[in-house]
């Protein structure tokens, strides 16, 4: 008995020395400030693409619109031909826009790499300063007093 309670005790005197925190990951590729800076920088890349897009769209548009008011007064061969035209403008714009769309998310996945590979290296540092033995970055619930999202933000933004 003596024993368990010299166990106890011991790993009271152990947790108390033990400092833990938390860290918000998704916090800080929604809020920081480079975070926004380079959605932003991407979607600035991205605009002159996005704008083509948007024309060849319009032109399917256009395109299809014409082609049911004329459609009753097409020959046979005429129709077929406009059929043909649409699909191919169809499917010139969703292999557009898959590419599009790939590309995009992979400027964003390479943006938040880095913006995280940033914020980790400041989370370590807050460690180090700060003498926190284990940092958590997700979890089911976090006591407001451990959580180093804040500083993580503000270090970022400087």
């Amino acid at each position: 008995m003596l024993g368990a309670v010299s166990l106890f005790a011991f790993a009271q005197v152990q947790a108390q020395d033990f400092k833990i925190a938390f860290f918000n990951g998704q916090r800080v590729l929604d809020e920081s400030a480079p975070a926004k800076l380079a959605s932003s920088r991407i979607e600035q890349e991205f605009s002159k693409r996005k704008k083509d897009l948007d024309e060849v769209n319009e032109r399917f548009r256009n395109a299809y619109r014409k082609y049911e008011k004329d459609a009753p007064s097409l020959s046979e061969s005429e129709r077929l031909r406009r059929q043909r035209e649409l699909t191919e403008m169809d499917q010139d714009f969703n292999r557009k826009q898959r590419i599009f769309n790939e590309d995009l998310a992979q400027r964003r996945q390479e943006e938040a790499i880095a913006l995280g590979e940033r914020a980790l290296k400041i989370v370590r540092q807050i460690a180090e300063a700060e003498k926190i033995d284990i940092v958590v970055q997700d979890a089911s619930y976090v006591n407001p007093r451990i959580d180093i999202t804040d500083k993580v933000l503000k270090a970022l933004s400087k």
